[in-house]
């Protein structure tokens, strides 16, 4: 199969957790203790994938200048994004339960937040298979846990404001097909760059999935889950961890 088409099928599966999480909202809502936790767990996978594949990875690929350089700017251009976003309804867009937005785009502005959050992850997909290697999975599976309660929220919150399935479904397969196409960017643009770009990327993607983290998935966590929200990230980042190294 073509590596091309290989990296876009990998970022579509990450981001059809997306269109899983609006089902769960729309047919059969979960306690919003189960979802805090898949929250708190998929944050430890993700900060393992970043500290030991991804920004490893970048820092071979070029200097530490490219690697550092490009991840303060990912962090910088993703919080700005954020704090912009935030003024639109979009604060809580991986709240653990969905709340009707206040703002009339609120449901909108979830949906642009959740492009915002899986551009940089799916890009990751496709630029760490760049030079013959194989699909982290370990970032694929931290991605898709991600996007289950993102799903989920923004969904809840359509529903409230009386959007159609037909509406929701179909907005949310269309954001899932936009992060497959994002995996396939990442690899066929940058797999023709110099290394220093292809680090640059790596580390703008990881700076801004950090902050993503940092500001989002795991406030929302400890909000419903704070008895045993850092404990649960703590295993996820340490299951992680033994599986990439029993991996490779």
């Amino acid at each position: 199969m073509d590596r091309g088409i290989e990296a876009g099928l990998w970022g579509l599966l990450s981001g059809s957790a997306l269109i899983l999480g609006a089902a769960v909202a729309w047919f059969a809502p979960v306690s919003r203790r189960i979802i805090a936790a898949v929250m708190a767990f998929g944050s430890g996978v993700l900060i393992s994938a970043l500290s030991f594949e991804l920004m490893n990875e970048a820092w071979q690929h070029g200097s530490a200048f490219s690697v550092g350089g490009g991840f303060l700017g990912g962090a910088a251009v993703y919080t700005a994004a954020n704090v912009w976003l935030s003024h639109r309804g979009a604060r809580h867009r991986k709240r653990s339960q969905g709340q009707p937005a206040p703002e009339a785009g609120g449901g909108m502005a979830l949906a642009v937040g959740a492009l915002l959050d899986g551009i940089p992850e799916s890009v990751v997909i496709g630029v760490t298979m760049i030079g013959g290697g194989a699909v982290s999975w370990v970032a694929v599976v931290a991605i898709f846990l991600s996007n289950v309660p993102e799903g989920l929220s923004s969904a809840a919150g359509m529903k409230s404001a009386g959007r159609s399935a037909a509406y929701v479904f179909g907005l949310w397969t269309g954001i899932a097909a936009i992060s497959g196409l994002a995996a396939w960017a990442g690899y066929a643009i940058f797999s023709g760059f110099p290394g220093d770009v292809i680090a640059g990327t790596e580390g703008f993607a990881a700076g801004a999935i950090l902050s993503m983290i940092a500001d989002t998935m795991i406030p929302e966590a400890f909000e419903t889950a704070h008895d045993y929200a850092g404990l649960i990230t703590v295993s996820g980042f340490l299951a992680a961890f033994a599986l990439s190294k029993l991996g490779g």
